[in-house]
């Protein structure tokens, strides 16, 4: 039985990377973990190669910067020590409509949902077809599946992407899948401000439960999961809804 390869993950300081950072640990992948919080990430590291005894190593990185993404795509170049996992995960929202809101803001928006993860997968595929495996999870959310500002336009490219990517590259052996939860325990919402008080028990997902739905979903060669039944109902109903009404939650 072969070894697991590597495995690097973008934003695994907390939340849904931190989470997937321990999973991918368990199943033997020595890590690379990429934020921008270098304690945190430390903290991590150490945990979890007492933990699970894999060798894990920090990448602090600010994928907003140019220069930090390229260090990155060169350490997914790098076929010393190959990465058969990529997870792109870093991520956050904001709020406000795009006639309003701040234009760096918007613009580093972008880069850190489509840039980001564009530079990274193209830097990392390359190397996943030359050995014949791969694997590339994109973390959207059940709101690339609405029309709510740019946050639901840059998700929606990720769906996309990741339909397309998988369908051209899993005879390959590459399998490229996008993730897409609804509301997740994590600190997405604190980060973003975002009162959250309203939202019903019953639609809170755990992290645990979503990483683990992303990591069967590309193994299978899924090109998109929506953990939970509940959510896959409510992204359906989405579907036949006017879009007009999507400004109103689903």
């Amino acid at each position: 039985m072969s070894t697991p390869g590597w495995a690097l993950i973008t934003g695994a300081s907390s939340g849904l990377g931190a989470v997937y950072a321990r999973a991918l640990a368990g199943a033997g992948h020595p890590l690379v973990l990429v934020a921008r919080d270098t304690t945190r990430l430390e903290s991590l590291a150490t945990a979890i190669s007492r933990e699970w005894g894999v060798l894990t190593t920090v990448l602090p990185a600010d994928l907003h910067l140019d220069a930090d993404r390229r260090r990155v795509a060169e350490r997914l170049r790098d076929s010393r020590y190959p990465v058969d996992v990529l997870i792109n995960n870093a991520g956050y929202g904001i709020s406000g409509n795009l006639a309003d809101s701040d234009e760096r803001e918007e613009t580093n928006h972008l880069a850190i949902h489509v840039t980001a993860p564009l530079e990274l997968t193209k830097a990392a595929l390359p190397g996943m077809v030359e050995r014949g495996h791969g694997r590339v999870v994109i973390v959207s959310s059940v709101a690339g599946y609405l029309a709510r500002g740019t946050y639901s336009a840059h998700k929606a490219w990720g769906l996309s992407l990741a339909r397309s990517l998988n369908e051209t590259y899993r005879r390959d052996g590459v399998h490229v899948s996008a993730v897409a939860p609804g509301f997740t325990r994590t600190e997405f919402h604190e980060r973003m401000g975002m009162n959250v008080s309203g939202i019903p028990h019953f639609m809170w997902l755990s992290a645990e439960d979503v990483v683990a739905s992303s990591l069967r979903a590309v193994e299978a060669g899924k090109a998109v999961v929506i953990p939970s039944l509940r959510y896959r109902t409510l992204v359906g109903i989405a579907q036949i809804l006017p879009r007009r009404l999507h400004q109103g939650g689903v």
